[in-house]
């Protein structure tokens, strides 16, 4: 007699019993390769649905809303004794900014030509102000397990560098930039997307 086949609740149970490391990460900026290259912490953004409050005589019911507010990019990084990664942001959105004149972000724009030959036109003829980033994430051998990659990133907030003459000990500085961006995805090894992920 032939026996049924009958799904058992072992099989949706997770396979790779290791854990996620903290450390186990790089990050790689094509605008700011000297920040990536210093980068010791970064963050997989988190995300809220919006939801719409239906209104009944006894309270309201949620409902699944159709937007989705991404949270931030934050990256902290060692900053060099030439301060040169620190720049490569302060320079950025001075250069979006242009606190000054508006010669800035024309020079900006034309440093952006300059440097990259896959740089994108946009709207009204100048050179787009933003950049591509990879959070690349790797298991406990240390190989890669899956990427994060974010597009159209742009700094808007960059930490403060605080000298004090008073302090003995000797911590090295580091600086948080915060990015906004279009959008993100998940991407495994072959660059093919995990949301959501085939089995």
């Amino acid at each position: 007699m032939a026996r049924s086949k009958t799904r058992s609740s072992f099989d949706n149970q997770i396979q790779n019993r290791n854990f996620l490391q903290p450390t186990g990460f790089k990050f790689t900026l094509e605008r700011s390769p000297k920040v990536a290259f210093f980068c010791n912490s970064a963050n997989i953004p988190g995300m809220t649905l919006g939801i719409a409050n239906q209104s009944s005589y006894l309270k309201s019911i949620p409902h699944t809303g159709d937007q989705i507010e991404f949270e931030d990019l934050t990256l902290r990084f060692l900053v060099d004794e030439d301060f040169e990664n620190y720049m490569e942001i302060y320079t950025w959105i001075r250069g979006v900014g242009f606190p000054e004149t508006r010669q800035e972000i024309f020079d900006f724009q034309k440093e952006r030509k300059t440097d990259r030959k896959d740089y994108r036109m946009i709207a009204g003829g100048g050179y787009d102000l933003y950049s591509d980033g990879t959070l690349t994430i790797l298991n406990s051998s240390q190989n890669l397990e899956f990427k994060v990659v974010f597009e159209e990133l742009f700094p808007y907030n960059l930490s403060t560098i605080q000298f004090d003459a008073t302090d003995t000990s000797i911590e090295y500085f580091t600086a948080d930039v915060s990015f906004k961006y279009t959008i993100f995805h998940v991407l495994d090894p072959l660059n093919k997307r995990l949301h959501p992920r085939e089995k």
